[in-house]
Order: C-alpha cells, then sequence, then structure tokens
C-alpha cells in the first residue's frame, strides 16, 4: 500500500511541476510506474530493504534506447509533506548527458 501510494504522491507531484498529465499506473503493472511523463520511464520505491542495483537493472531490462530511467525513492522517516526530498537515481551516464546537454562540462 505504501509503495502504490508513493506512486500515486509521485505523480500528484509531477502533475503539479510541469508534467500536467504525470498519472500513476497502478500496483502490478508492467513497465513506469507514472505515465504521461514522454520520454522518461519511472520507478518508485518505497519500501525496507531496498537494493539499488536491482532497480536499476529494472530499469535496463525496459531500456528502448529513447526513454530516460529514473528511480525514486521514498526513505524511511519520509512522509508526503517531504516529497521535495525524496532521493531519485539515475545511472551515471545518464546523469552525465543530461548535465552536458544542460551545459555544464566541455562542448561535445
Amino acid at each position: 500500500i505504501r509503495g502504490y501510494r508513493s506512486q500515486k504522491v509521485v505523480a500528484l507531484y509531477l502533475a503539479e511541476n510541469g508534467f500536467p498529465f504525470a498519472e500513476s499506473t497502478g500496483a502490478g503493472r508492467q513497465g513506469s510506474d507514472i505515465t504521461g511523463t514522454v520520454g522518461i520511464d519511472w520507478e518508485v520505491k518505497a519500501r525496507t530493504g531496498f537494493n539499488p542495483k536491482a532497480a536499476i537493472d529494472q530499469l535496463k531490462e525496459r531500456d528502448n534506447g529513447k526513454d530516460l530511467g529514473i528511480v525514486v525513492l521514498r526513505l524511511n522517516g519520509q512522509g508526503e509533506a517531504s516529497i521535495k526530498d525524496w532521493v531519485t537515481l539515475l545511472r551515471l551516464e545518464d546523469l552525465v548527458n543530461l548535465l552536458r546537454d544542460a551545459g555544464y562540462g566541455d562542448k561535445r
């Protein structure tokens, strides 16, 4: 229940912050946990015993070569009101590409 609720909270946060069509997919569905954000594959985790490699592996299994894979973590002790402080993970290669596309680092 906490995981499903966390998905809904993330979708609402995204909808209020530039992704108006973000929607939680619900429990048990294959693929991204949030839809309506073209080009982004979301995996939302809210459980004790989180395994970062397994979450990244989930994204890699779904990788279509186009979407940016992001894991959102709701850590123990983080309520819905603190969503701005929830943690996200992405592969280093993806982060470097994002930073370069945003103008950081040397020009390609």
